[in-house]
Protein backbone atom coordinates (compact mmCIF):
# COMPACT_ATOMS: atom_id res chain seq x y z
CA UNK A 1 0.00 0.00 0.00
CA UNK A 2 1.40 3.68 -0.86
CA UNK A 3 2.42 5.67 1.71
CA UNK A 4 0.38 9.13 2.62
CA UNK A 5 3.34 11.00 2.06
CA UNK A 6 3.65 9.50 -1.30
CA UNK A 7 0.06 10.39 -2.26
CA UNK A 8 1.00 14.13 -0.60
CA UNK A 9 3.96 14.62 -2.38
CA UNK A 10 2.73 13.32 -5.67
CA UNK A 11 2.14 16.46 -7.67
CA UNK A 12 0.16 14.46 -10.83
CA UNK A 13 -2.83 14.56 -7.86
CA UNK A 14 -3.27 18.25 -7.81
CA UNK A 15 -2.85 18.79 -11.99
CA UNK A 16 -5.82 16.18 -12.11
CA UNK A 17 -7.76 17.82 -10.12
CA UNK A 18 -6.81 21.36 -12.39
CA UNK A 19 -7.74 19.22 -15.52
CA UNK A 20 -11.28 17.55 -14.15
CA UNK A 21 -12.08 20.91 -12.46
CA UNK A 22 -11.43 23.02 -15.77
CA UNK A 23 -13.51 20.58 -18.10
CA UNK A 24 -16.24 20.67 -15.30
CA UNK A 25 -16.44 24.50 -15.24
CA UNK A 26 -16.01 23.86 -19.34
CA UNK A 27 -18.92 21.74 -19.36
CA UNK A 28 -21.06 21.30 -16.40
CA UNK A 29 -20.43 17.32 -16.46
CA UNK A 30 -19.89 16.53 -12.84
CA UNK A 31 -16.69 16.04 -11.59
CA UNK A 32 -17.33 12.31 -10.50
CA UNK A 33 -17.81 11.08 -13.85
CA UNK A 34 -14.45 12.29 -14.53
CA UNK A 35 -12.00 11.75 -11.30
CA UNK A 36 -13.26 8.43 -10.03
CA UNK A 37 -12.49 6.46 -13.05
CA UNK A 38 -9.28 8.33 -12.94
CA UNK A 39 -8.43 7.83 -9.39
CA UNK A 40 -9.09 3.37 -10.64
CA UNK A 41 -7.56 3.62 -13.88
CA UNK A 42 -4.84 5.92 -13.84
CA UNK A 43 -3.40 5.91 -10.21
CA UNK A 44 -4.73 2.52 -9.18
CA UNK A 45 -6.68 3.60 -6.12
CA UNK A 46 -9.37 1.21 -5.05
CA UNK A 47 -12.54 1.65 -6.18
CA UNK A 48 -14.03 2.34 -2.76
CA UNK A 49 -11.28 4.83 -1.82
CA UNK A 50 -12.05 6.78 -4.98
CA UNK A 51 -15.66 6.93 -4.92
CA UNK A 52 -15.44 7.91 -0.78
CA UNK A 53 -12.75 10.53 -1.21
CA UNK A 54 -14.65 11.93 -4.42
CA UNK A 55 -18.18 12.04 -2.46
CA UNK A 56 -16.36 14.84 -0.31
CA UNK A 57 -14.89 16.51 -2.93
CA UNK A 58 -18.19 17.02 -5.00
CA UNK A 59 -19.70 17.95 -1.46
CA UNK A 60 -17.37 20.56 -1.10
CA UNK A 61 -17.33 21.48 -4.78
CA UNK A 62 -20.76 21.81 -5.19
CA UNK A 63 -21.22 23.38 -1.92
CA UNK A 64 -20.50 27.01 -3.51
CA UNK A 65 -22.04 26.28 -6.66
CA UNK A 66 -25.38 26.00 -4.48
CA UNK A 67 -24.67 29.14 -2.80
CA UNK A 68 -24.40 31.16 -6.24
CA UNK A 69 -27.55 29.60 -7.66
CA UNK A 70 -29.16 30.53 -4.86
CA UNK A 71 -28.34 34.16 -4.68
CA UNK A 72 -29.55 34.46 -8.53
CA UNK A 73 -32.94 32.62 -7.83
CA UNK A 74 -31.75 29.31 -9.76
CA UNK A 75 -33.27 26.86 -7.28
CA UNK A 76 -36.97 25.15 -6.30
CA UNK A 77 -36.59 24.71 -2.77
CA UNK A 78 -39.65 22.21 -3.46
CA UNK A 79 -38.17 20.36 -5.80
CA UNK A 80 -34.51 20.14 -4.27
CA UNK A 81 -36.60 18.70 -1.04
CA UNK A 82 -38.03 15.78 -2.75
CA UNK A 83 -34.90 14.73 -4.01
CA UNK A 84 -33.53 15.05 -1.02
CA UNK A 85 -36.74 13.01 0.59
CA UNK A 86 -35.74 9.82 -1.28
CA UNK A 87 -31.99 10.11 -2.14
CA UNK A 88 -30.93 10.73 2.04
CA UNK A 89 -32.67 7.43 3.42
CA UNK A 90 -31.52 5.76 -0.16
CA UNK A 91 -27.92 6.64 0.60
CA UNK A 92 -27.82 5.55 4.30
CA UNK A 93 -29.35 2.36 3.51
CA UNK A 94 -26.72 1.67 0.36
CA UNK A 95 -23.50 2.96 3.42
CA UNK A 96 -24.68 0.00 5.39
CA UNK A 97 -25.16 -2.40 2.45
CA UNK A 98 -22.03 -2.17 1.76
CA UNK A 99 -20.47 -2.20 5.02
CA UNK A 100 -22.07 -5.29 5.86
CA UNK A 101 -20.36 -6.74 2.13
CA UNK A 102 -17.31 -5.28 3.59
CA UNK A 103 -16.82 -1.85 1.54
CA UNK A 104 -12.84 -2.97 0.72
CA UNK A 105 -14.04 -6.66 0.36
CA UNK A 106 -13.75 -8.89 -3.00
CA UNK A 107 -17.54 -8.67 -3.81
CA UNK A 108 -17.94 -4.78 -2.55
CA UNK A 109 -15.05 -3.83 -5.22
CA UNK A 110 -16.63 -5.33 -7.86
CA UNK A 111 -20.15 -4.08 -7.45
CA UNK A 112 -18.39 -0.63 -6.98
CA UNK A 113 -16.57 -1.05 -10.08
CA UNK A 114 -19.64 -2.30 -12.23
CA UNK A 115 -21.90 0.28 -11.09
CA UNK A 116 -19.58 2.78 -11.62
CA UNK A 117 -19.64 1.24 -14.98
CA UNK A 118 -22.97 1.32 -15.77
CA UNK A 119 -23.13 5.28 -14.35
CA UNK A 120 -20.48 6.13 -16.60
CA UNK A 121 -22.64 4.46 -19.27
CA UNK A 122 -25.58 6.18 -18.60
CA UNK A 123 -24.05 9.62 -18.37
CA UNK A 124 -22.03 9.42 -21.84
CA UNK A 125 -25.64 8.69 -23.11
CA UNK A 126 -27.12 11.69 -21.52
CA UNK A 127 -24.57 13.75 -23.26
CA UNK A 128 -24.95 12.23 -26.64
CA UNK A 129 -28.58 12.64 -26.92
CA UNK A 130 -28.93 15.82 -24.24
CA UNK A 131 -30.88 17.81 -27.65
CA UNK A 132 -33.19 15.36 -28.75
CA UNK A 133 -34.19 14.52 -24.78
CA UNK A 134 -34.59 18.48 -24.38
CA UNK A 135 -37.04 18.25 -27.53
CA UNK A 136 -38.52 15.83 -26.03
CA UNK A 137 -39.61 17.28 -22.54
CA UNK A 138 -40.22 20.60 -24.50
CA UNK A 139 -42.91 18.63 -26.56
CA UNK A 140 -43.92 16.88 -23.10
CA UNK A 141 -44.73 20.60 -22.18
CA UNK A 142 -46.64 21.30 -24.91
CA UNK A 143 -48.97 18.57 -24.60
CA UNK A 144 -51.53 16.96 -21.89
CA UNK A 145 -48.98 15.03 -19.25
CA UNK A 146 -51.13 11.70 -17.88
CA UNK A 147 -48.24 12.01 -15.03
CA UNK A 148 -48.72 15.42 -13.85
CA UNK A 149 -50.26 14.45 -10.67
CA UNK A 150 -47.54 12.09 -9.44
CA UNK A 151 -44.90 13.94 -10.10
CA UNK A 152 -43.86 14.53 -6.35
CA UNK A 153 -43.71 10.79 -6.29
CA UNK A 154 -41.82 10.45 -9.24
CA UNK A 155 -39.13 13.22 -8.20
CA UNK A 156 -38.89 11.27 -4.61
CA UNK A 157 -38.49 8.27 -6.38
CA UNK A 158 -35.63 9.36 -9.04
CA UNK A 159 -33.69 10.97 -5.85
CA UNK A 160 -33.74 7.56 -4.39
CA UNK A 161 -32.58 6.24 -7.00
CA UNK A 162 -29.88 8.67 -7.49
CA UNK A 163 -28.96 8.16 -3.92
CA UNK A 164 -28.10 4.54 -4.49
CA UNK A 165 -26.14 5.56 -7.88
CA UNK A 166 -24.12 8.18 -6.23
CA UNK A 167 -23.57 6.01 -2.68
CA UNK A 168 -21.71 3.38 -5.07
CA UNK A 169 -20.44 4.96 -7.82
CA UNK A 170 -20.22 8.60 -7.19
CA UNK A 171 -21.57 9.58 -10.64
CA UNK A 172 -25.47 10.64 -10.88
CA UNK A 173 -26.15 13.56 -8.81
CA UNK A 174 -25.86 15.73 -12.19
CA UNK A 175 -26.04 14.71 -16.20
CA UNK A 176 -29.08 11.91 -14.91
CA UNK A 177 -30.46 13.74 -12.43
CA UNK A 178 -30.88 17.14 -14.40
CA UNK A 179 -31.96 14.47 -17.19
CA UNK A 180 -34.74 13.03 -14.64
CA UNK A 181 -35.80 17.05 -14.14
CA UNK A 182 -36.33 17.88 -17.24
CA UNK A 183 -38.61 15.49 -18.10
CA UNK A 184 -40.61 16.10 -14.80
CA UNK A 185 -40.69 19.52 -14.94
CA UNK A 186 -40.10 20.45 -18.36
CA UNK A 187 -41.81 23.85 -18.15
CA UNK A 188 -38.87 24.98 -15.35
CA UNK A 189 -36.19 26.95 -17.21
CA UNK A 190 -32.66 24.94 -17.46
CA UNK A 191 -31.38 26.97 -15.34
CA UNK A 192 -33.69 26.14 -12.31
CA UNK A 193 -33.65 22.46 -12.97
CA UNK A 194 -29.39 23.10 -12.80
CA UNK A 195 -29.87 24.87 -9.55
CA UNK A 196 -32.16 22.50 -7.70
CA UNK A 197 -29.90 19.33 -9.11
CA UNK A 198 -26.40 21.14 -7.84
CA UNK A 199 -28.72 21.90 -4.52
CA UNK A 200 -30.02 18.56 -3.82
CA UNK A 201 -26.25 17.14 -4.73
CA UNK A 202 -25.11 18.89 -1.81
CA UNK A 203 -26.49 17.38 1.00
CA UNK A 204 -26.58 13.51 -0.95
CA UNK A 205 -22.96 13.96 -1.67
CA UNK A 206 -22.42 14.87 2.25
CA UNK A 207 -24.45 11.99 3.93
CA UNK A 208 -22.74 9.71 1.39
CA UNK A 209 -19.34 11.50 1.70
CA UNK A 210 -19.25 10.64 5.97
CA UNK A 211 -20.83 7.47 5.59
CA UNK A 212 -17.75 6.48 3.33
CA UNK A 213 -15.64 8.21 6.32
CA UNK A 214 -17.71 6.01 8.82
CA UNK A 215 -16.42 2.80 6.09
CA UNK A 216 -13.24 3.95 6.35
CA UNK A 217 -13.08 4.84 2.15
CA UNK A 218 -11.77 8.36 2.55
CA UNK A 219 -8.57 9.70 2.29
CA UNK A 220 -8.16 13.42 3.38
CA UNK A 221 -4.55 13.80 2.26
CA UNK A 222 -5.97 13.00 -1.38
CA UNK A 223 -8.79 15.32 -1.05
CA UNK A 224 -6.55 18.29 -0.10
CA UNK A 225 -4.66 17.35 -3.28
CA UNK A 226 -7.13 17.15 -5.65
CA UNK A 227 -9.29 20.39 -4.33
CA UNK A 228 -6.04 22.17 -4.40
CA UNK A 229 -5.53 21.61 -7.85
CA UNK A 230 -9.54 21.68 -8.85
CA UNK A 231 -11.42 24.94 -7.33
CA UNK A 232 -8.93 27.41 -9.55
CA UNK A 233 -9.71 24.85 -12.49
CA UNK A 234 -13.41 25.16 -12.18
CA UNK A 235 -12.93 28.90 -12.25
CA UNK A 236 -11.09 28.88 -14.99
CA UNK A 237 -13.28 26.37 -16.75
CA UNK A 238 -16.46 28.87 -15.76
CA UNK A 239 -14.66 31.55 -16.97
CA UNK A 240 -14.09 30.21 -20.64
CA UNK A 241 -17.04 28.32 -21.45
CA UNK A 242 -18.95 30.84 -23.26
CA UNK A 243 -16.02 30.71 -25.77
CA UNK A 244 -15.79 26.72 -26.33
CA UNK A 245 -18.09 25.02 -28.58
CA UNK A 246 -20.42 22.78 -26.09
CA UNK A 247 -20.99 19.89 -28.34
CA UNK A 248 -18.18 18.96 -29.63
CA UNK A 249 -16.59 19.19 -26.13
CA UNK A 250 -20.08 17.30 -24.83
CA UNK A 251 -19.37 14.85 -27.67
CA UNK A 252 -15.38 14.61 -26.70
CA UNK A 253 -16.61 13.91 -23.22
CA UNK A 254 -19.15 11.43 -23.88
CA UNK A 255 -16.74 9.40 -25.68
CA UNK A 256 -14.38 8.82 -23.28
CA UNK A 257 -16.83 8.20 -20.63
CA UNK A 258 -18.13 5.27 -23.07
CA UNK A 259 -14.45 3.95 -23.37
CA UNK A 260 -13.79 4.24 -19.84
CA UNK A 261 -17.39 2.77 -18.45
CA UNK A 262 -16.88 -0.36 -20.61
CA UNK A 263 -13.41 -1.30 -19.75
CA UNK A 264 -14.78 -1.01 -15.60
CA UNK A 265 -17.55 -3.35 -16.74
CA UNK A 266 -15.20 -5.65 -18.70
CA UNK A 267 -12.52 -5.75 -16.69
Amino acid sequence: MRCIMEFALNPLLPLSGFVVGTLVGLSGVGGGSLMTPLLVLLFGFKPATAVGTDLLYAAITKSGGSWVHHRHGNIEWTITGRLALGSVPAAALTLLILARLGVQGHGATGLISVVLGFALLLTALSLFFRQRLLDIAKRRSASADSLQGHVADLTVLVGAVLGVLVTISSVGAGALGVTALTFLYPQLATRRIVGSDIAHAVPLTLVAGLGHWWLGTVDVVLLVSLLIGSLPGIALGAHFAARVPEPALRGLLASVLLLVGGKLILA
